[in-house]
């Protein structure tokens, strides 16, 4: 696996990450063997990348990384993120918290859960709006001086928020969503701010939710409780536009003799060496499939074909619902 460095501060992580967070929550009926088992194998092909965050579960997601990891631990290099709120009883408070005291609680439990010294990359999950990021980052600036965190990154901020922390306390990564169907960063100022400033950039959801792949066609192919039910992409007509769009995808993979996951992943790859995309699974077949996006070459002609077919703003359909809609970008 090739590796890729975010930030001039010079963390080098493997060229693709593993999002850790469909292990335990959000995408239906956990299976934590499995997931364990993905987990020693995507470090066993080098994807030693590996993101989780409290609220995953909550908490069942770090859990689960710390006991996979606990072996391994000088292979990994570990991002967990705080910031939407989880209280003592382990329940989402429904709320971002960025205030000082909060983070410093919140990066003692998270190092207990994970059983570890020290986090190698510690990332602001939401903003708070009702907390100068000025005095969140201040705060896990004091984090990094205890030991107990290494690198700082943000997670879905607006430019200006990013230039705010980043003066505070130099960030490694900002991570965001970004794939062929979320290209919102490319015209928002946040790409161009990362860049600017040094910042590497942390693309999560790089196959549109798993739309990309190409296997999920109709709701059906969703676990009851699986959160996509009720994601606007994946409702209505939204769905039924999004779906032609996947099917070019697929035809131009097919051309290719990749498969789609791998075309998609390879594009965002193909965006700057300043980008690591940590594509989710739980399963192993799913992870090498991803793995081997990274020796994916794709020419200017094959730019050019997954341009013509997904253009920037071709999704149809937000993100999230309204209310997470709110905490994005801020």
């Amino acid at each position: 696996m090739q590796l890729r460095t975010l930030g001039t501060a010079g963390l080098a992580v493997s060229a693709e990450g593993l999002g850790c967070m469909g292990m335990s929550a959000f995408y239906g009926a956990r299976d934590d063997a499995e997931s364990t088992a993905t987990i020693h194998r995507a470090l066993d092909l080098g994807v030693t990348f590996l993101d989780t965050a409290d609220m995953y579960g909550p908490w069942t997601n770090e859990r689960l990384v710390g006991a996979a990891i606990a072996s391994r631990r000088d292979e990994v290099v570990l991002a967990t993120k705080f910031g939407n709120e989880v209280d003592d009883e382990g329940r989402l408070a429904g709320r971002v918290n960025g205030r000082p005291d909060y983070a410093r609680r919140a990066v003692d439990r998270s190092l207990r859960r994970l059983g570890v010294e020290v986090i190698d990359l510690y990332y602001q999950h939401r903003v708070d709006p009702a907390v100068p990021v000025e005095e969140t980052f201040g705060a896990l600036a004091e984090l990094v001086s205890a030991g107990k965190v290494r690198y700082l990154g943000i997670s879905e901020a607006a430019p200006d928020t990013i230039r705010r922390a980043h003066a505070v306390h130099p960030l490694a990564a900002v991570q965001t969503e970004y794939s062929l169907f979320s290209r919102d960063v490319e015209d928002n100022g946040v790409l161009a701010t990362v860049r600017e400033l040094g910042i590497g950039f942390v693309p999560y959801s790089p196959l549109g939710r798993g739309f990309l792949a190409g296997t999920i066609r109709s709701l059906d192919d969703l676990a009851p409780d699986d959160f996509r039910r009720t994601s606007p992409r994946f409702q209505g007509e939204n769905f039924a536009r999004n779906l032609d769009v996947v099917d070019r995808v697929v035809a131009l993979a097919k051309a290719k003799e990749v498969t789609p996951s791998q075309l998609a992943l390879a594009w965002v790859l193909a965006q700057g060496d300043d980008i690591v995309p940590i594509p989710g699974t739980r399963r192993i077949a799913n992870l090498e499939d991803n793995a081997a996006a990274v020796d994916v070459a794709l020419t200017a002609d094959d730019l050019t074909a997954i341009e013509a077919v997904a253009p920037a703003g071709v999704v149809s359909g937000d993100r999230y619902p309204p209310r997470a809609m709110q905490a994005v970008h801020i």
